[in-house]
């Protein structure tokens, strides 16, 4: 090899303008350091052993993952394997890896503090704060999130569903580490899904989301409106299974404008003023399913997850929202000319 063959293959992997490194020359990731740092101070018991990667960088690994929905063994190999991987972590050849153990276990402290969605409301209030997301209409949805499906018994399945864990699962401990008693089956479409759901609320204007909400796949899109909307929604898009009366009080009280799709009932179809009025939200309305295709094309599947338990899928689906926010504020600031914060 010559002496400068590593700069030189990198200029030209730059020179095809690559996503990780569009959004490395935006982001100014000093950002996330303070919250970072302050949870693994508290971790932290001694100062022997090896010193430990820089918490930034290691945040960073997490936004990579979830851009490109990677396991932690993959994750691994794929920075080893790609330039512009290390390139985007800050990394040259030659220099230490974290290995999947290690991406697993500052994963693992992330969610056991709830850092995710700290650092996502820290990104979202500066959007805020720059008027880059004005609110000025919201759109409200929910997707989503596969996890492994689980082989129980009846008897172990109708436990879980009543809240309860089953004794087969408390007897032994390695068994009860590898089930889920907080996901859930469902239908929809007559398609079952198993797992949970994101709920979002997205800014009409930049499709950027401004506040989400994880449950179970069981739980109605309609029963989480009040976690997601409040007063500085100033106009709400839904779709139909958001129309209720409760919903409507409940907007009214925070004084946000409805706009939720209207549903005929059975025996009394809609009006014409009600299609039009439909026809005429829902042109808005479907945005949303546009944050949801890119979660599903080049996020490359992003809400089908391998993780298990409500805490874990909690923390990964906060990071994947971050990672499509971030990603979204790069294409805002290179194509419609959004000011760099």
């Amino acid at each position: 090899m010559g002496l400068f063959d590593y700069e030189f293959q990198l200029e030209k992997i730059k020179e095809h303008n690559p996503p990780l490194q569009r959004l490395d020359a935006l982001i100014d990731w000093e950002m996330f350091r303070e919250p970072i740092e302050e949870i693994f101070h508290k971790e932290r018991k001694s100062n022997a052993g090896a010193k430990p990667y820089d918490r930034v960088m290691m945040f960073k690994i997490l936004i990579l993952q979830r851009y490109y929905n990677l396991s932690d063994e993959q994750t691994e190999f794929q920075i080893k394997d790609r330039l512009s991987f290390m390139d985007f972590l800050g990394l040259e050849m030659g220099d230490r890896v974290p290995d999947e153990k290690t991406i697993w276990l500052f994963k693992d402290v992330l969610a056991k503090a709830k850092l995710s969605e700290k650092l996502f409301v820290l990104f979202t209030q500066k959007l805020m704060d720059h008027k880059i997301v004005l609110k000025e209409g919201s759109i409200v949805d929910a997707s989503f999130v596969s996890v492994p499906r689980q082989r129980n018994t009846r008897e172990e399945n109708a436990q879980i569903k009543a809240g309860e864990i089953p004794e087969s699962f408390e007897a032994n401990p390695h068994k009860k580490a590898q089930k889920d008693c907080d996901a859930r089956w469902t239908k929809k479409n007559n398609q079952t899904e198993y797992g949970y759901k994101n709920h979002i609320n997205a800014d009409q204007k930049t499709k950027l989301i401004t506040d989400y909400a994880v449950t179970p796949a069981s739980t109605h899109d309609s029963q989480v409106i009040e976690e997601i909307v409040d007063q500085t929604d100033k106009v709400l898009y839904a779709d139909s299974a958001y129309q209720s009366e409760a919903i409507e009080a409940y907007l009214e009280e925070q004084n946000v404008q409805s706009k939720v799709i209207k549903r005929k009932h059975k025996n009394k179809p809609l009006d014409p003023a009600d299609h039009k009025t439909n026809y005429k939200h829902a042109k808005t309305r479907v945005r949303v399913e546009h944050i949801f295709g890119a979660f599903t094309t080049w996020m490359n599947h992003a809400l089908h997850l391998k993780a298990i338990g409500l805490q874990r899928i909690e923390s990964l689906t906060g990071l994947t929202n971050l990672t499509y926010n971030l990603v979204r504020y790069e294409q805002l600031v290179r194509l419609q000319g959004v000011k760099v914060i």
